[in-house]
């Protein structure tokens, strides 16, 4: 992953300028590029996770290519276009496949929604923590 620029890096010494009595700017500026990180962070695991679906979806896609052209072979060259039992095997066997591809999917899909709403979940118990840190009185 390439280095990301560092957005706060002028914005903290701006905010150095206006010093107000009791509140720590350096700490206000700190949380919320922890904010941005933690939505960085889980926008990049969603894009993994799209990636990661799109792969499997294309070898699932070459996987059904293949099984139909090899059913197609045995068909035409074993007369089994005729046997309506093989035929309705092909096509159970290949309705099973389709459920259980469609579950990986689905599985995939909500692990990488789980990953990624447990990072921003994260954060924001952090920030109630940090919030309670800076109003309590030392």
């Amino acid at each position: 992953m390439t280095k990301q620029a560092q957005p706060f890096g002028d914005v903290t010494a701006m905010m150095a300028q206006f010093k107000m009595p009791g509140i720590d700017m350096a700490t206000i500026v700190e949380a919320r590029r922890k904010d941005i990180q933690a939505l960085i962070d889980a926008n990049t695991a969603s894009f993994e996770s799209m990636q990661a679906l799109a792969s499997k979806q294309t070898e699932m896609l070459s996987q059904a290519m293949q099984g139909m052209q090899d059913a197609a072979k045995s068909f035409a060259g074993g007369g089994g276009l005729a046997d309506a039992g093989k035929q309705g095997e092909a096509i159970r066997m290949g309705f099973e496949k389709t459920l259980a591809n469609m579950k990986e999917l689905a599985d995939m899909a909500q692990h990488a929604q789980s990953e990624a709403m447990a990072r921003i979940t994260q954060r924001a118990t952090d920030q109630m923590q940090e919030v309670k840190a800076m109003v309590t009185p030392k």
